[in-house]
C-alpha cells in the first residue's frame, strides 16, 4: 500500500478529505466483488498402482506430478493421491469415504485395471464404479472417469463389455471421460518399467501432458458449482 507523506500540503487539503471518504465508501464494493471463495480445489486422485507411483521415486507419481503441471498453468489446486496398489473397483468403493475427505471438489477415479487383470465380471466392475460415482455426485464432488482396456488375452467378448464401462458411465453421470489412462505409453518399451505394465517417471509425464485439458475442464466444472452454491455478498 502506498503511504501518503504527512509532510505535504495535500493532507489538510478539502479536495483530499473529499477524495479519502470517496475511497472509504467505495472500499467495502472493491472487496466484494473479488472471487467469493479464493480457496485451492481440492482434488483427490483414487486409483490403483498407476496412481500409487508403483516403484517411481518420490514426488514422481501420477498426482504429483499432475500438481506441479497445474500450478505451472496458475491453478491453486490440493492433489491428494489415494492411489493404492493391487487395488479394485471393489477396494475403491470400500475405502471411498475416508479417502475423499470433506472439502474435495474433484475426483479423478482411476480404478478398473485389476478388475480386468483378475478376470472379474464386468457387470461387477460397472456396479462399483457407478456407486462410486452416484456418490460423489451426492456430496456435490465434480469426477473425471479415466476409463481403462482390458488386456487382449481376455478375449472379445470380455474386452467388448469391459471397454464401454467408463464411456457408458461419463454419459449416463454427465462427469467428464479421459478415455484411456495409459494413451501414448502402454506398449511403449521406453515409458515403461520393466515389467511393462507400469510407467516410468517419463512415461507418468507424458500422461499428465496429454490428461492436462481434461483435467482443467474438471476443474472449471467445479470452480462454476462452486459459485453457482456460494451464498450471496450484499
Amino acid at each position: 500500500m502506498r503511504r501518503i507523506n504527512a509532510t505535504t500540503g495535500l493532507k489538510t487539503h478539502p479536495i483530499f478529505w473529499v477524495s479519502l471518504l470517496s475511497l472509504a465508501l467505495c472500499l467495502p464494493v472493491s472487496l466484494s466483488a473479488g472471487p467469493a471463495n479464493a480457496d485451492p480445489i481440492e482434488i483427490v486422485a483414487l486409483g490403483d498402482s498407476l496412481t500409487a507411483g508403483y516403484n517411481l521415486p518420490p514426488n514422481a507419481g501420477f498426482p504429483e506430478q499432475l500438481a506441479d503441471a497445474l500450478a505451472a498453468k496458475g491453478h491453486q489446486v490440493n492433489v491428494m493421491n489415494a492411489g493404492v496398489s493391487g487395488d479394485t473397483s471393489s477396494g475403491g468403493l470400500a475405502r471411498l469415504d475416508w479417502a475423499v475427505g470433506p472439502g474435495t471438489d474433484v475426483l479423478i477415479l482411476e480404478l478398473g485395471s485389476n478388475d480386468a487383470l483378475r478376470g472379474i465380471e464386468p457387470h461387477v466392475t460397472r456396479a462399483n464404479l457407478e456407486a462410486i460415482v452416484t456418490r460423489m455426485n451426492d456430496r456435490g464432488i465434480s469426477v473425471l472417469i479415466v476409463g481403462m482396456l482390458a488386456p487382449p488375452n481376455m478375449g472379445d467378448a470380455y474386452g467388448a463389455d469391459f471397454n464401454t464401462i467408463f464411456p457408458s458411465l461419463a454419459e449416463k453421470h454427465g462427469a467428464l471421460l479421459y478415455p484411456f489412462f495409459l494413451d501414448g505409453v502402454a506398449a511403449n518399451p521406453a515409458l515403461n518399467q520393466s515389467d511393462g505394465m507400469h510407467p516410468t517417471q517419463e512415461g507418468i509425464a507424458v500422461i499428465v501432458e496429454n490428461m492436462l485439458p481434461t483435467v482443467e475442464q474438471v476443474i472449471a466444472r467445479a470452480t462454476a458449482e462452486t459459485q453457482e452454491t456460494a451464498p450471496a455478498i450484499n
